[in-house]
């Protein structure tokens, strides 16, 4: 695409009323080199979509007030990608022009192809299972596990705590979609009795977890998400029909935040997505960070960037004021966290007949 001004290049489906943004450019002044980078970003809209530009600032496209976009051109893209030709954006005649009109910019297509794009259940339906996997914060900031105020209290009323009800709110969903129902549990930040502090210790099959490991620290996420990675990783050597989520609660500030993130972009490669759910009060900004929502992918300390987004954080408190379920947070990203994977690697669902 040539872009002659400060633009928005927008693609509106045929049959959606909303437009979804591609790409945002920046002013002409900062020297993008377009071409080289819209090639990067792909179109997932129909036949004969709307393709519409709007000039503006960088942070906004709908403005209260403004009506619809000052730029449009409905265009078919597969005549343009035969023809060769681009669809050119005129701005319209205004007041201080007079009737003069502006070529804005060309959308040329390159490439075009079409495919048929499968549903989560699609693949679910056909055999691919969600296996679910645990890790757990065994830092001291928890509070003593003995003291009624502690995130890890067990409370001999039956009543879970903040690190039980994440488990089993989403154990429940995930469960549904897994033939073993076997979950792999870890426990980090923990110190075993000999004096040695563990980042990654196995949970699973031992109940008394606390009379092994006493509340430790720091707070590390590479270990953990290196070894999903690992489990996930093998998983594709036996061609396995899996996807896999882990479930991270924690309390506390991360101390190895750049380890984490070259752990979390060497997984976006894998059949992973990780949920972070925040316990108690403290300062979660980190999270928001790792779970990348702002449009910028995690980027390695070798200057990497992650292929997909793979986490979601949730803070409890949100969760216990009513705002969010740690099951909604988890499948409002998920599925498609999942068909991301999928289609990238054009893994397609089995004995599902083509449209």
């Amino acid at each position: 695409m040539e872009i002659y001004n400060s633009l928005f290049p927008f693609y509106l489906p045929a049959d959606c009323d909303q437009a979804q943004p591609k790409y945002n450019t920046k002013s002409a002044q900062q020297g993008w080199s377009w071409p080289e980078k819209l090639r990067e970003t792909y179109c997932s809209c129909r036949r004969n979509s709307h393709f519409k530009n709007c000039s503006g600032d960088d942070i906004a496209m709908y403005q209260p007030g403004k009506q619809g976009f000052i730029l449009k051109k409905l265009a078919d893209l597969e005549n343009m990608h035969k023809s060769g030709v681009g669809a050119k954006f005129i701005s319209p005649p205004s007041g201080f022009r007079g009737n003069e009109k502006v070529l804005k910019g060309e959308l040329f297509v390159e490439e075009y192809a079409e495919k048929q794009l499968y549903s989560f259940l699609d693949y679910i339906s056909s055999g691919f299972e969600l296996s679910f996997m645990v890790a757990v914060d065994f830092t001291a900031s928890n509070g003593n596990p003995r003291d009624p105020g502690s995130l890890h209290y067990i409370d001999p009323c039956g009543c879970l705590n903040a690190y039980q009800r994440a488990i089993m709110e989403v154990g429940d969903v995930i469960q549904f979609y897994d033939s073993d129902k076997r979950f792999p549990a870890w426990g980090f930040g923990g110190r075993a009795y000999s004096g040695t502090v563990s980042h990654c210790f196995n949970l699973a099959g031992s109940p008394g977890a606390f009379e092994n490991f006493t509340l430790s620290g720091p707070t590390l996420f590479g270990h953990v998400v290196n070894k999903a990675a690992e489990i996930a990783a093998e998983s594709l050597k036996y061609n396995q029909r899996k996807y896999f989520v882990l479930l991270i609660i924690t309390d506390g500030v991360l101390t190895d935040m750049q380890e984490t993130k070259d752990a979390l972009v060497r997984a976006s490669d894998l059949p992973l997505s990780i949920l972070i759910v925040g316990v108690g009060s403290a300062d979660f900004t980190q999270m928001e960070i790792l779970d990348a929502d702002n449009g910028h992918r995690l980027e390695s300390s070798t200057g990497r960037v992650a292929t997909r987004d793979i986490v979601q954080f949730v803070p409890m408190r949100e969760v216990h004021s009513g705002q969010i379920s740690v099951v909604q947070a988890l499948l409002e990203e998920l599925p498609g966290q999942f068909l991301t994977y999928m289609r990238c690697r054009n893994i397609r669902p089995h004995n599902v007949a083509a449209a």
